[in-house]
């Protein structure tokens, strides 16, 4: 009601930020105050407890920003229309540093061009190597340390000009806090390299499937959740349903134990979507084939082989193209959504559409897989043997 008597208008615009933050203190369940608020069938009638009287709120815009959706009420996320925004790309990065942050700080710290100057490349080292985030807050953050010890240099009687090269960041910034991966610069068996998304933007997780002599028993580590510990149980049934393709021998999966783990095991990771990832690290591991290093997957698997849909596309691109990743295994039913994605991303990265997962193997493994197991034996009839009875006589009673 204060924001309703600033604004002097029954229809005003309420910005509500961070509401997936929400939550019941000793001062009350704000909550339930949302509900009747939002709720387009009763908030013509919202009672303020305070004032003690009615005041209609269907003419009030309510916009609310929430970084994650699950942890808002399932009653008031139902009352709302979700638009999700994604993450910015690296060109977009750079604009925004040009456009909006640099100048805007070099206002804060009281210097100027003549001062400061750094090239689009560091801007790009600085995103790539210093940040992780799908925002540009702590981009900013690292232009301002930057910036402060330019000014202080300026204030101690150093007017002169400071470029920022990618070689000098280290001078000013500090050393880089996030490196590529190394293990992506050669081919090995059992690692496979998937896509997830993230509250700070897409990642790549590297999957490893290993095998020791055992009974035949699965360990999965890494902080996992439920339905990503199912789709491994699910890509190993899989895998163990077509062995015979893989060149596996069956006794394998009784005679060995497996372990997957997904590194950084700080970080809970959850979600069907590393499907086909486990899959390959697996048959990979099994069949002792190598895992092409060049190529990502993204894909919820069934136990029939089939290839299931997938969201949060562009962070993954983004992901593996800051990682130099060229090619990419998407669904077939996620082709579509490429339409939405600007050009730019796309370039330099080759986009491979599955449906089945061998055709995800075809395409990650370095050799194509090859049936090992000998064909059944044929069945000897009565007739065959009399044959090679009467083939077997000499040619004179054979003539009898």
């Amino acid at each position: 009601m204060q924001g309703i008597k600033q604004s002097g208008t029954n229809n005003p615009v309420f910005m509500l930020d961070e509401v997936d933050k929400v939550g019941m203190d000793f001062r009350g369940d704000p909550s339930a105050a949302l509900l009747e608020v939002l709720d387009p069938e009763q908030n013509h009638a919202f009672a303020d407890h305070y004032l003690g009287v009615p005041f209609d709120l269907s003419n009030v815009m309510f916009i609310t920003t929430a970084n994650l959706i699950d942890p808002i009420l399932s009653a008031l996320r139902d009352r709302m229309e979700i638009i999700e925004i994604p993450g910015y790309t690296e060109e977009e990065k750079l604009g925004i540093a040009r456009r909006y942050l640099i100048p805007r700080q070099l206002d804060k710290h009281g210097i100027s061009e003549k001062h400061f100057r750094i090239t689009d490349l560091a801007v790009q080292r600085i995103v790539t190597h210093y940040t992780r985030e799908a925002g540009v807050r702590n981009l900013e953050r690292e232009l301002a340390n930057a910036m402060r010890k330019v000014a202080r240099r300026v204030a101690e009687g150093k007017p002169r000009l400071h470029s920022i090269t990618p070689r000098s960041l280290r001078t000013y910034i500090g050393i880089p806090k996030y490196l590529p991966e190394t293990e992506k610069e050669k081919d090995q068996v059992g690692l496979a390299i998937g896509l997830a998304w993230t509250e700070t933007g897409g990642e790549t997780l590297h999957i490893e499937a290993t095998g020791m002599q055992g009974k035949g028993n699965l360990t999965l580590t890494g902080h996992l959740g439920d339905v990503m510990k199912e789709s491994a149980q699910a890509a190993l049934s899989f895998v163990r349903a077509q062995a015979g393709m893989l060149g596996i021998k069956e006794e394998t999966f009784s005679t060995t134990d497996i372990h997957i783990h997904v590194p950084a095991g700080a970080i809970p990771k959850d979600g069907p979507s590393a499907g086909i990832t486990m899959a390959t690290a697996l048959a990979s591991n099994l069949a002792n084939i190598p895992v092409r290093h060049d190529v990502a997957m993204t894909g919820e698997i069934t136990l029939r082989g089939r290839i299931l849909p997938i969201g949060g596309l562009k962070e993954k691109i983004l992901a593996a193209k800051r990682v130099a990743i060229p090619r990419i295994i998407l669904p077939k039913r996620n082709e579509k959504d490429l339409e939405e994605l600007p050009k730019h991303l796309l370039k330099g990265i080759k986009i491979i559409f599955a449906e089945r997962v061998d055709q995800v193997f075809a395409a990650a493994l370095l050799r194509p897989v090859r049936r090992k197991t000998k064909p059944p034996a044929r069945a000897k009839t009565a007739a065959s043997n009399r044959k090679q009875r009467v083939a077997a006589l000499p040619a004179k009673k054979a003539r009898r």
